[in-house]
């Protein structure tokens, strides 16, 4: 609100002037009201930009389900790739219908058409499905440019005549303060008369414009209702042509993977063994078959003479070293065409792989008598190989039967295995020693201890007392004893042994 100060008449400020009032809002009578219309224009340009922007994600969410699809589809080709064909060892299944080859058959038809379902499905979101949203998407864009074009400018209109009426308002309020102050003198041009006049042409103008922009609005409004429905109803299509492919498409996708699990769960569960049966029967076990046993299978070289022992059985045996602690321990010996003595813990070959605990080559051995059961054998256990065999002591083993009959059995084997260089000729008193027969030096306590009878005529016949056969082994096997003669004085008793070796074995 402006207030003029009092003025009087003829001198500045002399007389007071009218009062003008201004309100910052005006009701309908008022000549120019507050009331915009643009504002009007304007909210309905707004609206129009949000449907806009409702239908572009509606585009959006279309676009990306159909490069999900299209995704999909190739998705599917590499599980085809997975079930490969033809299978591997594929010819164990039997490729008729209704079995394995049938299954994974229909497996690989069904998600080929999984696959195909897919990429139908993205080619009609593409192509008929946002087609209806692109064209409702420019029929908003052309209604945006009508409402700009028609009630838009009908506002601008309106407000150019509301502004030419106010300046006509505001110089009549100014010159109507300038007629009181002036006593009546003004310009002629300024005369309130006509500037009434003026303002009533121009209000005139402006009520027309104002009623053209009204109408124009009421008839945007009323079209913004029904341009409105439409839009919905577009959506609403778009969406059920959108539900008729994807849906369809996963009803079909859904018939396909029970169409496969119907086929697996139809396989009778006896039907591929059965196929398989009849057509491997050769090569299959029948079990009417009786089973194997040892005593039917024969292989190469089984009957050679070779692999018989010359003998067998169970022999006690101790040591010369550890008899005196250990005993007598039993095993099974067996004489071997190689002329081998082995001995093994028992004669079973089934149990566990038969392992010797010692084996003596029979030919490099000193054989002493049968004495009460027993007899003496000297030499090296050759189960240790020819280095391990290279290393070793010789070492005098004892062995005894149950029987004296017996002991001359195992005794004469042995004897013919070693040889006659290597046999004592009678059975002495005792069981004869190889080695206590030798002619070692030794203490005179170990001689008086040992004083065995000394046999050194009747060699072998056709040999002369002169032969270097067994004589100089045990000449060698004595001197090799002078080296070991502490632990022989470390032995308190053993038996006596006869020193030469004889060509005749004893009486059997």
């Amino acid at each position: 609100m402006s207030t003029y100060p009092p003025e009087k008449a003829g001198q500045p400020g002399s007389q007071a002037l009218p009062t003008r009032t201004t309100t910052g809002t005006m009701s309908d009578d008022e000549a120019v009201p507050d009331a915009n219309p643009s504002d009007t224009a304007g909210i309905l340009q707004e609206r129009l930009q949000a449907w806009k922007h409702a239908v572009g994600y509606i585009e959006n969410y279309f676009n990306a389900t159909e490069k999900v699809e299209k995704a999909h589809a190739k998705e599917y080709e590499k599980v085809l790739k997975s079930i490969s064909d033809p299978l591997k060892e594929g010819h164990h299944f039997d490729q008729s219908l209704g079995g394995i080859a049938g299954m994974f058959e229909n497996m690989r038809s069904n998600t080929q058409g999984i696959s195909n379902s897919h990429l139908e499905t993205a080619k009609n979101i593409s192509g008929s499905v946002l087609p209806i949203l692109s064209r409702l998407h420019a029929e908003i864009k052309n209604k945006g440019k009508e409402l700009t074009h028609g009630a838009a400018k009908g506002a601008k209109n309106v407000t150019s005549a509301r502004n030419e009426t106010q300046k006509y308002i505001e110089a009549l309020g100014q010159y109507t303060a300038t007629f009181d102050s002036s006593g009546g003198k003004i310009d002629p041009a300024n005369d309130p008369y006509l500037l009434h006049r003026g303002i009533q042409h121009r209000l005139h103008k402006q009520v027309l414009e104002e009623n053209n922009s009204r109408q124009d609005l009421i008839a945007v409004q009323d079209n913004f209702q029904a341009f409105e429905a439409h839009v919905v109803q577009t959506i609403q299509q778009s969406m059920s042509a959108f539900l008729q492919y994807v849906g369809g498409q996963a009803e079909r996708q859904k018939a396909m993977y029970t169409d496969m699990t119907s086929t697996a769960q139809r396989i009778p569960q006896e039907f591929e063994w059965m196929n398989f049966l009849h057509r491997n029967g050769n090569l299959m076990i029948d079990p009417a078959t009786p089973k194997r046993s040892m005593s039917s299978i024969t292989y190469p070289n089984q009957d050679h003479k070779s692999i018989k022992p010359l003998i067998a059985g169970t022999l006690e045996r101790k040591s010369r070293a550890l008899g005196g602690i250990t005993g007598y321990k039993t095993g099974y010996y067996a004489v071997t065409p190689s002329k081998y003595l082995h001995q093994f813990d028992d004669d079973d070959d089934f149990r566990k792989d038969p392992t010797t605990e010692l084996s003596l080559y029979l030919p490099d051995c000193t054989i002493g008598a049968v004495s009460d059961c027993r007899f003496n054998i000297k030499g090296k256990d050759a189960s240790k190989g020819k280095v391990g065999t290279a290393f070793q002591m010789s070492h005098e083993f004892s062995f005894k039967v149950n029987t004296e009959e017996d002991a001359f059995k195992w005794w004469k084997v042995i004897s013919e295995a070693a040889g006659a260089f290597n046999v004592t000729s009678e059975p002495p008193s005792e069981a004869s020693s190889p080695v206590s027969s030798r002619n070692v030096s030794g203490p005179p306590a170990y001689a008086e201890k040992h004083a065995p009878p000394v046999q050194t005529q009747g060699l072998l016949q056709g040999q002369g007392p002169t032969s270097a056969g067994p004589q100089s082994t045990l000449d060698k096997e004595a001197r090799s004893a002078e080296s070991g003669k502490a632990q022989q004085s470390a032995g308190p008793t053993e038996s006596p042994v006869t020193t030469a070796a004889t060509g005749k074995g004893p009486s059997m």
